[in-house]
């Protein structure tokens, strides 16, 4: 068992003087034969034996990190909340703990109202056709109370601190141009009701105990395809946010941040149009992404115009019918490494739970084959890739630790290196070459051997 933990986690000491700090090392391989699995501890020597070093520099320091997670769809907490009391307990613990084998999520994104992962189509204020309210009296969270409340009450027990971001996938339907729930428009008369409705959401979050730390506007405001969907250009977004929200959240004294976009890379012009109104830019704190389209680069475009303005990464799902291995590579490539050296504050994958046939979802246009961080089916759990993918950050990068420098040799060896909160160094590596690679770690004057195989994730902590 140790020569198999050392070929997978190889620790060769050079010549020289052994230094005091030891490495902790937890790897997942793409075979899954290892998961979140810890290994020996490594140790520094203070030689170098390798040409390939990943160079990590704490003083070299970006952003703040705020968490990783996913969001809990209002499918992902009907099917929790039908667990059994204690295989429901033992999830959540594993989920939203660093206990024993927990991976310690930080940061959830909700949905606003139904997203396209919910059992069926509802907002906050639904009213019968031809009827309108623009005052809001009917406004009210009952059909968050079976489920999905309950199950976030149980989660801030277990993690009071974790980060909540709300998201609307869509105006309650009298809102919109086309009183349909899938695409139109919001009315122009409509946007004061509209920002009220969102200070009547986080209001009524926060008497329910539960802190929305965020909001965006829109989910993928130029997709209205979707079910639920909404279109909201960036102009219209702009008028929104200067002259009804910015100032409706001001008068009622709502802290709740307000972020752009919520879409894909392929656009990073929408969230820099609306930054360079002045009258928008200082009620925004900053701009959200997604990649289904684009490069990860793009989070870096509106950095360098903006660089007072926050970056989030909020959502790309798993694929129910992809590999766990390219699944497991991919993720941790372009979210947990590239949306973190592009300067985000946090990393989301999108559901954290489904059931075997990839369900709940909504009819004509919800995802159906997006797999969730764990499969629910009946009464057996099963955690699958982006589990892992955020587990390999969120066990070890609490929210507060800052993201620090360290280079990519090789090209292919991608990483991302952490100083948290208490101090310790963190390095997520992810091999993408098609064969084994071997480097060293260099911190301060130190080095340390390591070895993974081809699409191997190893997660170091010192």
């Amino acid at each position: 068992m140790k020569k198999i933990a050392a070929l997978l986690c190889l620790l060769v000491l050079a010549s020289g003087t052994f230094a005091q700090h030891k490495i902790s090392c937890w790897l997942t391989s793409p075979d899954r034969l290892q998961s979140l699995t810890q290994l020996p501890d490594l140790s520094f020597a203070t030689s170098a034996s390798s040409d390939s070093i990943i160079v990590v520099d704490d003083t070299q320091k970006f952003q703040e990190i705020d968490g990783f997670g996913f969001t809990l769809t209002g499918g992902s907490a009907t099917l929790i909340n039908r667990l059994p009391e204690d295989l429901q307990k033992g999830l959540l613990q594993k989920l939203f703990t660093t206990k024993e084998d927990g991976i310690g999520i930080s940061y959830l994104r909700l949905s606003i109202g139904a997203s396209d992962l919910s059992a069926k189509l509802f907002t906050y204020d639904d009213m019968p056709e031809g009827q309108t309210d623009p005052s809001l009296q009917h406004f009210n969270l009952k059909e968050e109370e079976t489920d999905l409340i309950p199950v976030l009450k149980k989660i801030l027990k277990l993690n009071p601190k974790i980060k909540i971001l709300g998201s609307p996938w869509t105006a309650p339907t009298w809102m919109k141009t086309n009183q349909s729930f899938i695409g139109g428009s919001l009315l122009p008369a409509y946007y004061p009701a509209y920002a009220a409705y969102f200070v009547k959401y986080v209001q009524a979050m926060k008497k329910a105990g539960i802190t929305i730390d965020a909001i965006t506007i829109q989910n993928e405001p130029l997709h209205p395809g979707n079910n639920p969907s909404m279109l909201m250009l960036a102009k219209d977004q702009a008028t929104f946010i200067k002259d009804h929200l910015g100032p409706a959240f001001s008068k009622a004294k709502i802290k709740t941040k307000i972020i752009l976009y919520d879409h894909n890379c392929d656009k990073p012009e929408y969230p820099i149009s609306i930054l360079e109104d002045a009258d928008a830019n200082k009620y925004v704190d900053g701009s959200a992404f997604h990649l289904y389209g684009g490069t990860i680069d793009a989070l870096s475009k509106v950095h360098d115009r903006f660089p007072a303005k926050h970056l989030y990464f909020t959502e790309q799902w798993s694929d129910g019918k992809g590999s766990f291995a390219n699944e497991l590579k991919g993720n941790v490539s372009r979210l947990i490494v590239g949306a973190s050296r592009n300067w985000s504050r946090n990393v989301l994958q999108w559901n954290l739970a489904a059931d075997a046939k990839w369900e709940p979802h909504t009819n004509k246009g919800g995802c159906t084959q997006c797999l969730g961080a764990v499969t629910i089916d009946n009464n057996t759990i099963t955690t699958n890739s982006s589990y892992y993918v955020i587990g390999h950050a969120s066990k070890f990068v609490p929210a507060k630790s800052i993201r620090i420098a360290s280079n990519l040799p090789g090209g292919k060896l991608n990483n991302v290196a952490f100083k948290t909160p208490d101090g310790k160094t963190v390095l997520i590596v992810v091999n993408n070459f098609s064969s084994t690679f071997n480097f060293q770690i260099k911190y301060k004057d130190q080095y340390a051997f390591s070895s993974l195989k081809a699409g191997e994730v190893a997660t170091y902590v010192w």
